[in-house]
């Protein structure tokens, strides 16, 4: 037996005021709408939808709400009212598996149903019952590739994810600032119906990898990394990446390393075919990295050692990509069980062991592929890091290249029995391409 819960309404500072309420992430792959303080029950051979009656009182401010017969026949399953789910499973013999949205109690039926108080369980240990276990290998093993019906959601998200990065290059000019530029972008998302995926990247300090502030002008020297995804509404997530130039046209030297990226990104998209073990894609987009910036003189040296030393990992301090689906980083509430195929455990080194997903590629399933080059002075002023490279970072070579912090280039691509489909393949990625993008 197992139940998946929505998750439940929670409020800022006062009752009326509440965050965007998404249903979890698992409820949401079986029911597709999100329900607050609903939850699916498999028991006894049947699934049974549990939901909250409609409140009348409610319809003054937030207008009508379907009833449950009417919402049943919309979902094509049984629904039930949520007040009857607490009987029924204390009348159910055995344990009830399940996985909740949320790090705390979802709602006061859920801890009640449980008879225990829910702790706070964050990444593994949020499946460490036997049963729960179950439930989440189960999971994992419907979730990790897509039915046409997934596909066609994440080919939505993506297509209006092009939109948005369109108009982020068209609203890209020295003197503005990176607000303007996210503003633009989200726009371009809302206005086709469809929320963002996650907390947009949209900054001139590409080296901060997940920098969310919007507060920066944009200087004619400057490339702006953007990193926006638009999400469904039933969920399924698209994660782009694109770096151009402010002034609309790369220097030499940011079009040095731009192309070291790009070549290191198509050569690890080329490799995304079933049965290909992912750690060997981040493996080979690492390698090609570091020929890369042999080539440009930054280190110096033999590829295999500079390697083996973990040279690489000084300018790409993460993974390749990880898995995609209806969560931007697909699955992840269950820490690297989804991620990490049994038997396989995250690398210890420094860079390496970010690899979120280290599995045998299978068709259907959906993979970002995101290389970059980041110039962190955090890693690069670490002697402990920088130490085995010693002489082979040449620093005079590396601070010519002074007008690149940041860059990264990532697509969303799903696995098929033959070329990878590139889902994001209309967003421009060449140098050329981006420029006359941004001309217009």
């Amino acid at each position: 037996m197992a139940l998946l819960p929505a998750g439940t309404i929670r409020s800022k500072n006062y009752p009326d005021n509440t965050y965007p309420f998404r249903a979890g992430s698992h409820f949401l792959y079986f029911v597709g709408i999100s329900l607050p303080d609903a939850a699916l029950l498999f028991a006894d051979s049947e699934v049974t939808l549990y939901a909250p009656s409609p409140d009348a009182s409610a319809a003054l401010w937030h207008g009508p709400s379907a009833g449950l017969d009417e919402l049943g026949a919309e979902l094509g399953l049984r629904v039930r009212p949520t007040a009857e789910l607490v009987v029924r499973a204390r009348g159910l013999a055995g344990e009830i598996a399940t996985i909740s949205p949320n790090d705390d109690v979802t709602a006061d039926w859920l801890s009640d149903l449980l008879d225990r108080r829910v702790e706070a369980r964050r990444g593994a240990r949020a499946v460490d019952g036997t049963a729960d276990a179950a439930l989440a290998d189960a999971l994992v093993a419907v979730r990790l590739s897509h039915d046409e019906a997934g596909l066609a959601q994440l080919r939505q998200a993506a297509a209006v994810t092009a939109l948005a990065h369109a108009a982020g290059m068209r609203a890209t000019h020295p003197g503005r600032r990176e607000a303007d530029v996210m503003a633009a972008m989200i726009a371009a998302i809302f206005s086709s119906g469809m929320g963002i995926a996650y907390e947009p990247i949209v900054t001139v300090h590409g080296e901060v990898l997940h920098n969310q502030s919007y507060t920066n002008p944009i200087a004619a020297t400057d490339l702006l990394l953007a990193d926006v995804g638009a999400e469904t509404p039933e969920g399924w997530a698209g994660d782009v990446t694109r770096t151009w130039p402010a002034s609309g046209r790369y220097s030499a030297t940011q079009r040095a390393l731009y192309d070291v990226v790009l070549d290191a990104q198509r050569l690890a998209i080329s490799l995304v075919r079933p049965k290909t073990r992912y750690r060997a894609i981040h493996e080979a987009t690492a390698r090609r990295i570091v020929e890369g910036l042999v080539h440009l003189g930054i280190l110096r040296g033999e590829v295999d050692g500079l390697i083996e030393r973990g040279a690489h990992a000084l300018f790409l301090p993460h993974g390749v990509g990880h898995l995609l689906g209806l969560d931007v980083h697909d699955m992840e509430d269950l820490g690297d069980r989804a991620g990490y195929e049994r038997g396989r455990t995250r690398p210890t080194r420094f860079g390496d062991r970010y690899l979120r997903l280290d599995r045998d590629l299978i068709s259907g399933m959906a993979v970002t592929i995101e290389p970059g080059f980041y110039n962190v002075p955090g890693i690069l002023n670490d002697a402990t890091l920088t130490a085995p490279i010693g002489g082979d970072l040449d620093r005079g070579k590396l601070a010519t290249f002074a007008d690149v912090r940041g860059i990264r280039i990532e697509d969303d691509v799903v696995v098929t029995e033959g070329d990878p489909e590139v889902l994001s393949a209309a967003i421009p990625k060449a140098p050329g391409d981006i420029e006359a993008a941004m001309r217009g």
